[in-house]
């Protein structure tokens, strides 16, 4: 079959795979990139299949350049923003895919559009926008407080969320392909943002505390009624003014500046007390390492210093997977999807085929019993 020698390197690049790497698995692609043998139409598939590319693009006169297909925010210096992998564009196309099927079950089923959408700006006053968006989840600093871990903070913070409109998904993996590990340093999260169906994704990959502030971040976003894609680096400063407003929005509503005057106490060692502030308001010791400084609480040198040294120690510490598959099952497609699609399949309104695809899985069983713990079956 002919394909050219560029759009086979252009596939092994594009999804990260070494010539070496990947010839362990395809013997002949060495022969292949140098244009010696042509590969079958069968050896395109796997290839294809291997680097998750589409077989249409490989037949190609040259390599696509593909965009990210939402605003892309993200800090250019820390992330491989020229070329998005593979996994981040699946991701993204699964989740617009979604959006798609509850807008339109939104609309049929009569949902009014979710006023909060849209209804701040960039000239809005963060504080005061992050005291709404409080006030909507009902997520207060005291409720936090009385929440033992992140992963209960989390989930609370999701619930509240969903009981709003918001369809929220975390995944580590595209889909429901374990061996497709997302990567939190090329993206934390994105926002796509619509009256009915608005979405939020995060990185599933990244630690609890982690996540808690990029939900709040690409909640903001959903204020705008902005689409976007961000890493939400607490220790990178955004060139872009949506990306800081956003910022202050998701800092000031996890740490209110008031409250952290109120709680924060000086004569406590830092690392002790950084430690007691990220355990009250249930987000990572960056985060209150950041709104130490802003409040003029500590000089921006010792911050930076303080910052590298917590950054090291959070990479050392290994991170926690599995768990109940119909839970996680849940939490990756957001309940509030999960249950309108079961419904609507069980109901006759949705294919079966479809509704595997946007679940992603294919026995029935499987779907039967997500749905026993939803509560619809």
């Amino acid at each position: 079959m002919q394909v050219r020698p560029e759009l086979l390197r252009w596939a092994r690049e594009r999804a990260g795979f070494s010539a070496e790497a990947l010839t362990r698995r395809i013997p002949q692609l060495p022969a292949w990139e140098r244009g010696e043998v042509l590969p079958t139409l069968k050896q395109v598939e796997k290839f294809a299949k291997a680097t998750y590319a589409p077989v249409g693009y490989l037949l190609l006169s040259e390599p696509p350049i593909e965009v990210v297909p939402i605003p892309d925010f993200r800090t250019p210096a820390t992330v491989r923003v020229n070329r998005p992998s593979p996994d981040l564009l699946d991701t993204v196309y699964i989740c617009q895919q979604r959006q798609e099927w509850y807008r339109d079950f939104a609309r049929a089923e009569g949902e009014a559009r979710l006023s909060f959408v849209g209804s701040a700006t960039l000239a809005s006053s963060f504080q005061e926008t992050a005291a709404v968006m409080r006030s909507a989840l009902g997520f207060t600093t005291e409720e936090r407080r009385r929440i033992p871990t992140w992963t209960d903070a989390i989930r609370r913070f999701i619930e509240q969320a969903d009981l709003l409109g918001v369809l929220v998904m975390i995944s580590g993996v595209v889909g429901s392909n374990n061996r497709r590990k997302l990567n939190p340093n090329e993206f934390r999260g994105f926002a796509l943002s619509d009256e009915l169906a608005p979405l939020v994704f995060i990185n599933g990959a990244d630690t609890k505390a982690a996540q808690m502030f990029t939900l709040a971040h690409e909640l903001a976003h959903i204020w705008l009624g902005q689409s976007a894609l961000s890493d939400v680096d607490p220790g990178t400063a955004p060139s872009h003014r949506v990306e800081i407003w956003c910022n202050q929005v998701a800092a000031e509503f996890l740490v209110p500046m008031e409250d952290l005057r109120t709680e924060y106490r000086r004569q406590s060692p830092l690392d002790d007390e950084c430690a007691r502030l990220a355990r009250c308001f249930k987000v990572s010791t960056l985060v209150i390492l950041r709104r130490l400084h802003e409040a003029g609480l500590m000089n921006r040198d010792r911050m930076w210093q303080v910052y590298e040294e917590e950054l090291t120690r959070l990479r050392a510490i290994p991170r926690s997977s599995g768990g109940d598959f119909y839970l996680t099952q849940a939490v990756r497609v957001s309940r509030r999807f999960a249950r309108a699609l079961v419904v609507s399949t069980l109901e006759g309104q949705t294919l079966h085929r479809d509704a595997f695809r946007l679940l992603g899985f294919s026995k029935f069983e499987t779907f039967r019993e997500l749905g026993r713990n939803l509560g619809v079956v």
